[in-house]
């Protein structure tokens, strides 16, 4: 990612729709794990630590982050030990093994995600869960894409064959960013036929519009309670090590 984006996360994962959202969506699936109680938890790739907050009250809280200038953001947050760390081969904290590994939106900037799969699962202790979430349809395709250095963008079939062949099982894939795909597809259409640079996914709207998209998107942990989306801007997987 751009460096000049992390002071720029850092300021607005606390109030931006997107990240608030996500963060309601990912504590959902949390409570549903029914973690043991002080669970060990690694965030791989926790970036300016806007989750770590919220991780932490599932457990004890690792975290890892290549950039330097994000950890330094990750690591004002209390409740988490943070530490330099790459995937697949810079992994910190061993020979600790973990009861869940968190991977969001961090798969998509590896070149080789299938070997990142394969090392997190041996950080996790045997029946360990991985929660993870990646951008998805190509079609979606943007200038956010390449200023975050994404390798791709995932669609729900290969993302379950990689899981599976690095020795997961899946408890849950599905689509997520339901309700706004049309017009988050539409909008990115209109861009390519004509010509435009998307404006920038991380300004923050007006505060109504902010609260607006910010119930909407979060009101989908609730749907997932029941129900696979068939399509979304974004994927999550959460996934069991098997033997």
């Amino acid at each position: 990612m751009d460096a000049a984006l992390y002071p720029q996360m850092a300021a607005l994962e606390q109030q931006h729709w997107w990240f608030v959202a996500r963060r309601q969506i990912i504590e959902r699936r949390l409570q549903q794990l029914h973690l043991p109680a002080n669970a060990t938890i690694l965030e791989a790739g926790c970036g300016t630590g806007g989750n770590l907050d919220m991780l932490a009250r599932h457990g004890q809280v690792w975290a890892m982050e290549l950039n330097a200038e994000a950890r330094v953001f990750a690591s004002r947050h209390q409740g988490a030990t943070v530490a330099a760390g790459a995937l697949p081969d810079q992994i910190p904290f061993a020979p600790q093994q973990f009861d869940l590994i968190v991977l969001l939106d961090v798969l998509e900037h590896l070149e080789d995600d299938q070997a990142a799969l394969l090392a997190l699962r041996q950080r996790l202790k045997p029946g360990g869960r991985l929660l993870l979430t990646v951008p998805a349809f190509p079609l979606l395709w943007s200038e956010h894409d390449t200023r975050h250095h994404h390798y791709r963008r995932y669609r729900r079939p290969p993302l379950r064959d990689s899981l599976v062949r690095a020795g997961f099982r899946l408890d849950k894939l599905s689509y997520f960013n339901f309700w706004l795909f049309p017009a988050v597809l539409a909008a990115r259409l209109l861009q390519r036929l004509l010509g435009r640079t998307a404006q920038d996914d991380l300004a923050l709207s007006p505060p109504w519009l902010n609260g607006l998209l910010r119930g909407l998107f979060g009101s989908e942990r609730y749907l997932l309670d029941y129900v696979s989306l068939p399509v979304g801007v974004s994927l999550l997987a959460v996934a069991q090590r098997v033997e």
